[in-house]
């Protein structure tokens, strides 16, 4: 299906053809002319102005007001409004012309004509829905409102305040994918709720509260069968889900996480078939991800088994892979009854493959930054079992993967900090130069240009090191100790690192969740 919200569109004539000028004698276009272009079969407007402006939603209201007229006459006899419906038709096609000029929008809000093409929406006649929701995508292109902020605002402002969005989303549940103008027109409205949140990004949260869009995205996405539609209905709920609490919260509460969980089933062992495919598996994956910010959504995750279908996910070594280690990082972070439900499940064994490095390769992801992501995902999920399991068998089992094979994890735990190490220290000396160079970075600046290089992987691995050292277990202190002579470092080293981490610990939890998170880095930093 065409991708019309992304398409570039051709520029509309500046000036009239010469050959107008000549038969005009070179003076301004005058009504005469407009009323010849009104007549002409293929509705050209030469010259886009204020004056063409008033024409077009002149002739349009007086066709949408004949159609009305009709229809209200001769409610049971079609055939006496057919007519009135083909020329309203034409009318909204000549519409169109005004992605030409986005900086009339203002003027065609202040004409009051978007009441009457937003109230379309409604119309008995399924067509004439359809050709408004053609309209409604071309106006709101990405490529026409670029560099036309306030013209956008304008227009957008008057869309939401008519109800545009009511009504685009009531106008979706009669829409039918079995006929391919109507398949069209669903893609087209998704994309014109996508331009209005782009120009507005309130709209994210307004349709949601407004409308039941969530609702007929989640019946969409759970629909088997891969196509367009579904690949943009997973687009537009990652875009919602996106920077929203609230809307997190009011997916959750309608079974979302369920749902989502439903559909990357599906590929638990079997890979998307095509770039678009894969692209829509990445959105559900993304969606679950948002959803599992909000600690409610975390238990409801585990009451769905979500764990286990990750872990199903990991073993069968498809392309979801990477996916599913990114969602149990979220499902495990702050939250203990996660971390035990993947200890009982068997999740230690998977999950330390991985972290050895025994990653599936598929052509498409062996680039270095996958594996990059994924080694700092798994990081953070073992510092995550280390922070919810603090006693019990549960910690046991943790530990002893650690000395298992010859403490091979704790090998490959000080070459990851090295690596990390040795990338945090470049970062630093290239900041010092820049500041040797009269760049003013500030404090926070500095420290989070070194969070971007590595830093926050590396305090990471520190922390698992304060937990392995914590245990007292001698084979591991040993281990630790040995390591650090061979790379030329000391115990001081891990507490600068913790040290650092402790003092820019911040407090968006709250200051009592600061104070337990930085009282518990003070007991590494003693322990060192």
């Amino acid at each position: 299906m065409e991708n019309h919200h992304k398409r570039k569109r051709e520029e509309t004539p500046a000036s009239p053809p010469a050959a107008v000028e000549a038969a005009n004698g070179g003076a301004e276009i005058d009504l005469s002319l407009l009323e010849a272009v009104e007549k002409s079969q293929n509705g050209g407007v030469e010259v886009l102005d204020i004056r063409a402006l008033k024409k077009l939603v002149l002739s349009f209201e007086r066709r949408l007001r004949d159609n009305l007229e009709a229809r209200m006459k001769y409610p049971d006899q079609p055939d006496k409004f057919a007519d009135s419906e083909v020329e309203l038709h034409e009318e909204i096609e000549r519409l169109k012309i005004l992605a030409g000029g986005p900086e009339l929008y203002p003027d065609l809000v202040a004409l009051n004509t978007v009441p009457s093409i937003v109230g379309l929406l409604g119309h008995d006649n399924n067509d004439i829905a359809v050709d408004v929701v053609g309209l409604l995508v071309d106006l709101t292109d990405e490529d026409v409102l670029e560099d036309n902020d306030e013209p956008a605002r304008v227009l957008v402002d008057a869309l939401v305040e008519n109800n545009a969005l009511e009504l685009l989303v009531q106008n979706l549940g009669r829409l039918s994918e079995a006929d391919p103008d109507e398949a069209a027109a669903i893609y087209n409205t998704l994309a014109t709720i996508e331009n209005m949140i782009e120009v507005k990004p309130t709209v994210a949260e307004l349709v949601c509260e407004r409308t039941k869009l969530l609702r007929w995205l989640l019946g969409r996405v759970k629909v088997r069968e891969f196509d367009a539609n579904k690949q943009y209905a997973s687009e537009i709920l990652a875009i919602l889900m996106q920077n929203s609490t609230a809307n997190q919260k009011r997916l959750g509460q309608m079974n979302g996480v369920d749902a989502m969980l439903q559909a990357v089933a599906m590929y638990k062992s079997k890979d998307p078939k095509s770039s678009d495919e894969e692209e829509m598996l990445g959105n559900l994956f993304d969606c679950l991800c948002c959803l599992l910010m909000q600690m409610e959504n975390k238990e409801r995750f585990l009451k769905s088994e979500g764990v286990e279908l990750m872990i199903i996910i990991m073993k069968q070594k498809k392309s979801a892979y990477g996916s599913a280690i990114r969602v149990l990082d979220f499902a495990m972070t702050k939250y203990p009854p996660a971390c035990e439900r993947f200890v009982d499940v068997l999740g230690l064994k998977t999950a330390f493959a991985a972290f050895m490095g025994k990653i599936p390769m598929s052509r498409k992801n062996k680039k270095e930054s996958y594996q990059e992501e994924l080694e700092e995902r798994l990081i953070s999920l073992i510092a995550s079992l280390f922070g919810g399991i603090l006693r019990g068998s549960r910690r046991d089992r943790l530990l002893s993967k650690f000395v298992e094979n010859e403490c091979e994890k704790i090998d490959r735990l000080m070459e990851l900090y090295m690596r990390y190490s040795n990338r945090v220290k470049a970062e630093s000396e290239r900041l010092s130069r820049l500041e040797l160079d009269d760049l003013e970075l500030d404090e926070e600046e500095h420290y989070n240009r070194k969070l971007e290089a590595g830093l926050f992987t590396l305090q990471l691995i520190a922390v698992i090191l304060g937990h392995l050292w914590c245990s007292e277990h001698p084979r591991i202190r040993a281990r630790i100790e040995l390591l650090l002579r061979q790379q030329r470092l000391t115990r001081k080293d891990v507490k600068d690192i913790l040290q650092e981490y402790h003092d820019n610990i911040g407090d968006v939890d709250g200051p009592e969740e600061k104070e337990r998170a930085q009282a518990k880095i003070q007991k590494f930093i003693a322990a060192f």
